[in-house]
């Protein structure tokens, strides 16, 4: 599978997939892969707001930015837009292929860091209830998983 657009995939989108977009972002960028990347959530409680600040403070702390960020909720036009989308956790994972219209989208779908071979664990917690520290342990799941990502996309290039 050729992949040029990746959509990370969490509950309200101020937490973990804008986190795994931005590193993303970064990482591929460094790596010279001309791939795209965004996030929404499968919730659209949060839709318009930023980041939560807490993940800003321990993203901005590993050298990540979030503060342009704008939470959005999981549009069926994502199916066609991104050739692959990676939810954070088995119950977005689920969620996307609820939604997804055809074996193909669904086929499109994955755990990010099980699809990155970033595990274990194989779901992404959720840093929203939990400490500050949970939050910086989120960043470390996020470099490690996207490393993953840009190992794996590299690979399909060759």
């Amino acid at each position: 599978m050729i992949v040029r657009r990746v959509l990370f995939v969490c509950l309200g989108n101020i937490c973990r997939s804008p986190l795994a977009e931005a590193v993303a972002r970064r990482r591929l960028a460094e790596a010279g892969l001309d791939v795209a990347v965004a996030s929404c959530g499968t919730g659209g409680w949060h839709a318009g707001e930023g980041a939560d600040p807490r993940m800003i403070a321990a993203a901005r702390a590993a050298g990540h930015d979030l503060s342009a960020h704008g939470a959005r909720q999981l549009r069926e036009r994502d199916f066609a837009d991104y050739d692959l989308l990676l939810a954070m956790d088995r119950g977005n994972l689920r969620e996307l292929r609820k939604l997804a219209a055809t074996p193909e989208q669904v086929e499109r779908t994955a755990l990010f860091l099980e699809w990155t071979d970033a595990t274990p664990p194989a779901e992404f917690p959720d840093p929203w209830h939990g400490d500050t520290a949970g939050f910086a342990e989120a960043v470390k799941l996020a470099e490690r998983g996207v490393a993953g990502l840009v190992e794996r996309l590299r690979g399909a290039r060759r």
